[in-house]
């Protein structure tokens, strides 16, 4: 199908006008269309959403993959409606423990792609150099509340975390250096994530 005709398509079938240079942008990927023009973009080319999407990243993006409409979406984790398209909108996640969980069960979303879609990964990240650092213990509830999962799922992840961090002060002559001034200390702290997803399951 040629852009001219994928636009008279979205016309005819869905009353949406696009111009076909607009079709264009959208392969090109310098424009992307809107949910609406995405399902409808969809239908006309006998596809799912989902197919036309890249690897998803935003939460819009993964409930159009799973070709869920805002309003449904909102019910199954417990919101108003209106307050769910704005956390999409705005890609800020501010649900509570609860319906963390609900949206991740709802999407299928693995904790890593969790933590993407809820733009957590910077909160995420503090949370492990913390627990590395100092009383692992503290920081099993935060981190289970943010990926959404049972306290045992982290539990071993942060204690081992925790030893190699120690494990690496020691042998640089560091201990208890503040902030972790050992140069094997920082280089941990750099790729302490990378780590933590080495010894816990992602599922």
């Amino acid at each position: 199908m040629t852009p001219g005709h994928v636009a008279y398509g979205l016309q005819a079938q869905y009353g949406i006008h696009v111009a076909p240079d607009i079709v264009v942008a959208w392969e090109r990927g310098t424009l992307a269309p809107a949910s609406h023009e995405l399902t409808a973009l969809a239908g006309v080319l006998w596809c799912a959403p989902g197919d036309l999407l890249g690897a998803a990243r935003s939460l819009r993006e993964h409930r159009i993959a799973r070709a869920i409409d805002p309003e449904e979406l909102a019910r199954l984790v417990g919101m108003e409606a209106s307050a769910y398209r704005t956390m999409e909108d705005t890609d800020r996640w501010r649900g509570s423990e609860r319906q963390t969980a609900a949206l991740a069960e709802a999407l299928a979303l693995s904790p890593r792609e969790l933590l993407t879609a809820t733009g957590r990964n910077e909160e995420f990240a503090e949370l492990l150099r913390s627990a590395a650092t100092t009383r692992w213990q503290a920081y099993v509830r935060p981190v289970a509340r943010v990926l959404a999962v049972p306290r045992r799922q982290v539990e071993s992840a942060l204690r081992q975390m925790h030893a190699d961090y120690q494990a690496r002060m020691v042998t640089t002559s560091s201990w208890g250096a503040s902030g972790g001034s050992g140069e094997a200390g920082k280089e941990y702290l750099e790729r302490v994530v990378d780590h933590f997803w080495e010894l816990a399951p992602d599922r």
